[in-house]
């Protein structure tokens, strides 16, 4: 007769049938399907390396006219002499000037020529001095032409002027020279003056012009006498005067340190550039030129002579020019760095990046690249140049920088320079300057192409990833994806890119984060739904967002016609990959062994992945498991595709109906197909791929809550499987095989199967084995072991010469201290300790004092080994 206690378990419901009194939340649903519902790992698609270096690879959907080409030539002529012509090359023709020489009224011993006059203000020259009406009258006329010539000791002292010069019978002082009546009619005329005319008359002070000069012509002395008396008597200086006089001398000052300035400019020039360029135009070999290539840049640099104000910058270009049909690499690469320092523009700009790109499409160069710090210069034109009006030099120098950004040996030194940040500024750009003109910028596509393939070279790299972040890449990617939707060669990269990156869980994050990426890799598929690689880098990007986050499974879901597209794309490749089978004696058997997937099957593997983590969200589960479209693809990939064919594909399709059949959803097609998809999983438990066992063994754990489904395994000996399956020291395998074998014990009739084949005995062995370290799969254990001791007189005819050993495991394994102490890693502990007390406790204990109650001791237990 049963004790009060022991009437109240027997009456206790099985551990695994579900209360339908209480309806659970999603939260609980989530929790409880840890083990029921999983993601599925996939592979990154893989990307072939181009064989030839190239703007545009061969998969590009730019037509050879369409797109700017990667092979010219390129010489010496294609620079311009001055980058202050127009673009267009057209050359103004100059006007012939015939000087006439005027009759002078004086006998000068030196004459000059009169060119035509601008008009002159009568009342202007009336407030000045006769000698300096006189001045302005042969300063208006052009330069002073004078027939003196210098003698040779003297030549050195010529220097430009721009200034104002008075000729005398003394000194005359020019950029700050004081030079004498020869030798400054020797300076004019290897140096003509250049004199503008404003509308308006430059005083011009005697005491400048004829500093420590002892006597003057007597039309000039004349002159002087008036001006002072004319100064005499006038009043007293007013304020704005002054001022106006204060403002003069600081711009004199002005002047003189920019005399001074162009003086050491000439003198450094003379001294140590102008030896250099005799060096170059001997063109004796080719390590000479170069080695007074690299010593030009050093004196350039040193002389702060590199940019765009030096005055002789058009004669050092033209130089270097016409160096560029020599034709060697080496020299051409230094070329190109000094014609960069020297900020070239426009077309000049173009060939420099032209002549560089053309060296750097040979992989053998790229040493001479980096011992030249090439890219360096390259980063400097992105970074400073004009984007719309140099669209096509960005275009070539990009292509260069691509290029190298496939050899892992420029890596660091491309982060260290700042390259992401550039490039992603660049992106920005045209992503603004697109949004300001409501349309793309001409060309912009064509860089974006190299700009994003320099990217997915990049984003291997940790250090880049983390840029990635810091400056919100991310985003900047994403809207040049929607402007340039049409572009496939750009989506297809920045696919690539994020393919990559997802791969990881923080960049994973924050994609995932960015809520309108979801809508945009949905538009992707639909326009470029047969287009196999830009589709499955896509698919696999959605498949890591939500593989890792319930949210973005949420947000993807609730994108209109999210399932409906990818639908249509299981369709789409479904068909494809039929096609593509051929019949057993048309090549049939080498498929079958094939061991790579093709295209289509790369496709359907990892779309299959996607649908598989979807149905994980609670709200989206029972969506798919009432979709006929969804389910019958899946179950029909099941029935001609085999683990021989594609195994990826066949597990993926396999997880994606154990996640599915989780769900007891009213009108499931998982549900109204149960004991066919039984039957499709039968040719998996007998195959010799674990991981389609373990797939096939997860399904029958969901699908066997069913009572027409325990019939079916029982009839069919997959129960006989299940427990064989305890002994393959599989932890995993073990749980899913335990769950099935405690869904049949439900049922009274179908308990005696664990006697049959041992059953008690493995179960017991798999509590002892795993029980330290895994106490889900011990609670699991118990469970099976308490339905099937329901109806229990005695203990040890239920459960046989295994009783003392279950016995002592259980009062061992409820023992905290020896439970927790020192069977797993110390930083699990907290976890472990949590699955001990919730779940394996409260089932062990009540396990073991049924046991207790209808067990005669008749000898020690014995003490197990774990």
């Amino acid at each position: 007769m049963l004790s009060p206690n022991d009437k109240k378990l027997g009456k206790l419901d099985p551990f695994y049938r579900p209360s339908v009194s209480k309806q659970k939340t999603s939260a609980e649903i989530i929790s409880e399907a840890r083990n029921a519902l999983r993601t599925v790992r996939t592979h990154r698609p893989f990307t072939p390396q181009e064989d030839q270096r190239k703007l545009f690879g061969p998969a590009s959907s730019q037509t050879s006219e369409n797109r700017p080409p990667s092979s010219f030539s390129l010489h010496a002529s294609s620079f311009e002499s001055s980058d202050s012509r127009p673009i267009s090359g057209a050359r103004l023709s100059p006007l012939e000037l015939k000087p006439k020489v005027p009759a002078s009224p004086a006998t000068e011993e030196d004459s000059c020529f009169s060119f035509p006059k601008p008009p002159v203000d009568a009342a202007k020259i009336r407030r000045i001095s006769s000698a300096r009406a006189r001045l302005f009258r042969a300063a208006s006329q052009g330069a002073l032409l004078l027939d003196r010539s210098l003698p040779p000791s003297d030549s050195k002292k010529t220097v430009e002027s721009k200034e104002t010069v008075m000729i005398a019978d003394s000194m005359v002082k020019t950029n700050g020279i004081y030079l004498t009546k020869s030798n400054a009619i020797c300076h004019l005329k290897s140096h003509p003056l250049q004199l503008t005319y404003d509308g308006g008359f430059k005083e011009i002070k005697e005491q400048e012009m004829f500093k420590g000069t002892t006597s003057l012509p007597s039309h000039l002395k004349s002159g002087g006498d008036q001006g002072e008396r004319h100064a005499r008597a006038s009043s007293c200086p007013s304020s704005s005067e002054l001022s106006r006089l204060q403002t003069k001398a600081v711009s004199k000052a002005d002047r003189q340190e920019k005399d001074a300035k162009i003086e050491v400019d000439e003198a450094f020039w003379n001294m140590r550039i102008v030896p250099i360029l005799h060096e170059l135009e001997k063109e004796e070999n080719i390590e000479t030129v170069c080695a007074a290539c690299t010593q030009l840049h050093h004196a350039l640099e040193e002389g702060n002579m590199l940019g765009t104000k030096f005055k002789k910058r058009s004669i050092l270009l033209k130089t270097l020019y016409k160096l560029v049909d020599v034709g060697s690499d080496l020299l051409s690469l230094k070329l190109a760095k000094i014609i960069l320092a020297l900020k070239v523009s426009r077309n000049n700009l173009l060939n420099v990046c032209k002549l560089i790109f053309k060296i750097s499409r040979n992989e053998k160069n790229d040493s001479l690249i980096q011992n030249d710090s090439i890219l360096e210069s390259l980063l400097e034109v992105l970074r400073s140049e004009d984007l719309q009006m140099n669209m096509e030099a960005f275009l070539y120098c990009m292509g260069s920088i691509k290029f190298i950004s496939g050899n892992p040996g420029f890596l660091n030194e491309m982060i260290s320079k700042g390259a992401v940040e550039i490039l992603i500024n660049l992106v920005k750009q045209i992503n603004e300057s697109t949004k300001k003109c409501g349309t793309c910028l001409p060309n912009s596509g064509h860089l974006l192409v190299q700009v994003t393939a320099t990217l997915r070279n990049l984003v291997d790299s940790p250090l880049v990833r983390s840029k990635f972040l810091s400056i919100s890449a991310l985003p900047q990617l994403c809207t040049v994806m929607e402007q340039y939707m049409g572009d496939k060669d750009v989506c297809t990269n920045i696919a690539r890119i994020f393919s990559k990156l997802t791969s990881y869980h923080d960049c994973c994050g924050a994609l995932a984060s960015y809520s309108r990426c979801y809508a945009l890799f949905l538009n992707l598929i639909n326009k470029y739904q047969k287009e196999q690689d830009i589709v499955v880098r896509v698919v696999f990007t959605l498949g890591n967002l939500t593989a890792k986050n319930n949210q973005a499974r949420e947000q993807f879901s609730k994108e209109k016609g999210s399932i409906q597209t990818l639908l249509s794309l299981f369709q789409t490749f479904h068909q494809l990959d039929l096609h593509s089978q051929k019949p057993v004696g048309q090549g049939g058997e080498a498929y079958r062994v094939q061991r790579l997937p093709s295209e289509a099957e790369d496709v359907l593997i990892k779309l299959t992945r996607v649908l598989a983590n979807i149905a994980i969200h609670p709200g989206m589960g029972p969506v798919l498991a009432t979709n006929p479209g969804i389910v019958g693809l899946l179950l029909t990939t099941l029935e001609y595709k085999s683990l021989d064919d594609c195994e990826e594909l066949v597990i993926n399709a396999t997880a994606t109906i154990n996640n599915l059949s989780y769900y007891q959803a009213k009108n499931s097609i998982i549900q109204d197909k149960k004991l066919y998809i039984a039957e499709l999983l039968l040719k998996l438990l007998v195959s010799n791929n674990m991981d389609g066992i373990l797939e096939a063994v997860r399904v029958f754990g969901n699908l066997s809550k069913d009572r027409d489904v325990c019939d079916f395994i029982v009839q069919n000996n997959v129960h006989k499987f299940m427990m064989a399956l305890l002994d393959a020291q599989h932890q995993d395998i073990c749980f899913s095989a335990c769950g099935v074998l405690l869904n049949l014990t439900v049922d009274k009739d179908k308990r005696v199967i664990l006697k049959e084949g041992g059953g008690i005995k493995k179960l017991v062995d798999c509590l002892r084995d795993f029980g330290p370290t895994d106490w889900q799969l011990a609670c699991l254990v118990c469970k099976t072991l308490w339905n099937f001791s329901e109806n229990i007189t005695n203990a040890s005819s239920c459960f046989g010469n295994d009783t003392n050993t279950l016995l002592f495991l259980l009062s061992s394994f409820l023992d905290e201290e020896l439970a927790l102490d020192g069977s797993f890693d110390p930083d699990l502990k907290n976890y472990h300790k949590l699955h001990w007390e919730t779940e394996f406790k409260p089932v062990a204990q009540q396990l073991l004092n049924r046991i207790q109650r209808h067990h005669t001791f008749l000898e020690p237990l014995p003490v197990p080994s774990f």
